[in-house]
């Protein structure tokens, strides 16, 4: 209780952790009604790169909750500034959807199927095996490649999942033999940058989500309290064969508003 004390801002999971498919939970109200009580902040940080930040804030207006798209920080931003500091203006070959191809030209980003200087692989649910077929011969002609984020499964309204952006690295890998470099969590990029974008030190930030392998580990090692809900992907069984263990396990983010 100390130690979330000192929190001033909470970096809120999506999918699995404030809403699921097109229902925010019932708690979710909640739980910002507490932080307003508190005077603490929040931002959604999400790993799906199949939306743009603004088609968040749409999708939330629709299920009741009206946010600034300041609110909003995608993996698909993570990605964009990263490769910006690295060349901007950079020839991409992307697999991703029509929002993230709109995220990466917004950005400056030239698209293009010819002698690109970066592979991007996103969450891409407009997949085809032609962007496989190019995004492969790219990367074996040695054009570095990077996935938005590593998850591997995406859940969905009414229970299950669909294969996420890091599946479809691995079938890249399994073609190529290269492992590509993701951003998103928990890359340390988005730390870094949040951290740089909130002003808070470390231990004035948590996060919270439902996957161990990205929105607990990428707190690991760090002063960022890491908070996780049992309402998505993890499953008891899971957390307790993990390596990557959390500060803290709640049902689900109504139960952290009691606690506060």
């Amino acid at each position: 209780m100390v130690q979330l004390e000192q929190i001033k801002i909470y970096l809120l999971d999506m999918d699995g952790t404030f809403y699921l498919g097109n229902r925010i939970f019932d708690w979710s109200y909640s739980f910002l009604d507490k932080l307003a009580e508190q005077n603490k902040d929040f931002y959604f940080l999400t790993n799906n790169s199949s939306n743009s930040r603004e088609r968040y804030v749409e999708k939330l207006a629709r299920m009741g909750l009206k946010v600034t798209p300041d609110k909003v920080i995608t993996s698909g931003e993570a990605a964009t500034i990263h490769l910006n500091s690295r060349k901007p203006g950079a020839r991409v070959y992307l697999a991703g959807t029509p929002a993230l191809e709109k995220e990466f030209a917004d950005a400056g980003f030239v698209l293009t199927d010819e002698r690109p200087d970066f592979v991007v692989i996103g969450f891409d649910t407009t997949l085809t095996y032609e962007k496989l077929r190019l995004a492969c011969n790219f990367i074996r002609a040695g054009a570095p490649v990077y996935g938005v984020n590593p998850d591997w499964n995406c859940p969905v309204e009414g229970g299950g999942f669909i294969p996420d952006c890091g599946s479809i690295a691995a079938l890249v890998k399994a073609s190529t033999g290269v492992q590509c470099e993701f951003f998103g969590k928990p890359s340390r990029y988005t730390l870094d940058y949040m951290l740089k974008h909130t002003g808070c030190q470390p231990q004035e930030l948590a996060v919270v989500g439902d996957r161990l392998y990205t929105d607990i580990a990428v707190a690991a090692g760090t002063e960022v309290t890491s908070i996780l809900v049992m309402s998505g992907e993890t499953t008891p069984e899971l957390l307790a064969s993990s390596q990557v263990q959390p500060d803290l396990v709640v049902e689900n983010i109504g139960a952290l508003a009691e606690m506060l």
